[in-house]
């Protein structure tokens, strides 16, 4: 992930993100309250599903998430997928991501070799900050 803009920077308006999703990565299905969520689909391809509809967003697609909504994305084809993720007003996405990732070096530009997560981190530190991930169906 790279932050474009942290909330603090833009009077706690918004957060915007660009996230690199390998095929077949994405995020589970989960909600907040509060928060407000839109995908701008870079490169490639995603599936996601809002509140029970799947919908599949190509290179170009605006995705919106309704506050609250329980949604989902998973990359899909054959190659990663590039997003925008925009939330607003963004302070719970800033903790959740900053408090689960590590911080590349700076210059670095190459991703780091993937790595499995740790589940139940990210789980509390998605509690902590008031979203919830739900259980696989």
């Amino acid at each position: 992930m790279n932050f474009h803009a942290f909330p603090d920077e833009v009077d706690g308006k918004y957060c915007l993100v660009e996230c690199l999703v390998p095929v077949g990565a994405g995020a589970p299905p989960n909600h907040h309250a509060g928060e407000t969520e839109g995908f701008f689909v870079l490169d490639g391809q995603v599936g996601f599903m809002i509140d029970g509809t799947e919908t599949l967003a190509r290179k170009g697609d605006f995705i919106p998430i309704p506050d609250g909504a329980v949604h989902a994305f998973q990359a899909v084809g054959d190659a990663p997928a590039r997003l925008l993720i925009l939330n607003s007003p963004g302070n719970m996405h800033e903790a959740f991501f900053t408090g689960i990732g590590t911080v590349l070096p700076n210059g670095q530009t190459d991703l780091p070799a993937p790595s499995e997560p740790n589940i139940p981190a990210v789980l509390q530190k998605a509690e902590a900050v008031g979203m919830t991930i739900l259980p696989p169906a």
